[in-house]
């Protein structure tokens, strides 16, 4: 058995990470559901939708329309965004917080 503490094996996710992993647990939720992953993702995006127009100022809808417009015209690059907002396991701090 290994003598790490526990929190010497706890990592800092991401903020796009611990979302990932929100997405996947409410998806766990619906069990054999219809169309789960669409639900989990349309409230995601309510959610999300809401947020943009409270902080995101009089243009929010401009700045949600630039991500659609790259997913929808150059894919490649969201994955890239997306990418650059993950983070890889063995680059990041441990920390004492279980996620």
């Amino acid at each position: 058995m290994s003598k790490k503490e526990n929190q010497d094996m706890v990592v800092e996710f991401t903020p796009l990470e611990k979302i990932e992993a929100l997405y996947s647990e409410l998806t766990d939720w619906y069990g054999e559901a219809d169309n789960k992953e669409l639900r989990v993702a349309a409230k995601l995006l309510m959610v999300s939708l809401e947020k943009f127009s409270i902080y995101g100022g009089a243009d929010w809808h401009e700045l949600v329309n630039e991500y659609v417009n790259i997913l929808k015209n150059d894919p490649e690059q969201f994955q890239k965004i997306l990418r650059s907002n993950r983070g890889e396991l063995k680059d990041k701090k441990s920390t004492g917080n279980y996620h």
